[in-house]
């Protein structure tokens, strides 16, 4: 199959932008830019479609807020008919250094709640995923405060490069399978 969703998780509203919660926005945000396409709200989720190499990629933002973000994602596997070897989800990763990219198969949910929620709905924690590190340098008892806080200036200048780097691994995710994939990007 040559069709691939490529689910970025966030938080829809003003008062989520820009924060390190919305970071699958984001690079989605970038991916989108750098190839032209504009999302447009459709069921459940902001929609884009892009083509890369003879394959297709179908971006989808939930608007369903991260803690429902199962319910889009299974809608548009379901429509596109997607199976989950090529659904790759997009998320904010506290245990990995700012900007710190790690691609993988499968894996818990890890106290995400997106995650939590997409486990749910899909019955499997087998399916891929890009997490991007936000890191962890909150003080006890303010994690919430700071996964929704915003970036600095600081934080945002770091941040750029590595935003391309992670669509660079989503086209490249779609283009030479995951395996080659994790191969080239998870130490860079």
């Amino acid at each position: 199959m040559s069709k691939f969703l490529i689910a970025g998780l966030g938080n829809i509203g003003d008062e989520y932008a820009g924060t390190r919660h919305n970071i699958g926005f984001d690079v989605l945000d970038c991916l989108a830019k750098e190839t032209g396409v504009i999302f447009r709200n459709e069921r459940l989720a902001d929609v884009a479609e892009i083509k890369h190499k003879g394959k297709t990629l179908v971006l989808i933002k939930p608007t369903t807020y991260m803690n429902l973000s199962g319910k889009a994602i299974n809608y548009w596997m379901q429509s596109e008919k997607i199976g989950t070897e090529n659904l790759m989800v997009v998320v904010d990763e506290l245990a990995l250094p700012l900007g710190k990219i790690r691609i993988g198969p499968k894996g818990s949910d890890g106290g995400h709640n997106g995650l939590k929620n997409i486990q749910e709905i899909l019955k499997t924690t087998e399916y891929p995923r890009l997490r991007f590190g936000i890191s962890n340098e909150f003080s006890k008892g303010h994690q919430v405060n700071y996964v929704l806080g915003k970036w600095n200036g600081e934080e945002l200048i770091a941040l750029e490069p590595r935003i391309k780097i992670a669509t660079e691994a989503i086209k490249a995710f779609a283009f030479i399978g995951l395996q080659r994939c994790m191969n080239e990007f998870n130490n860079k």
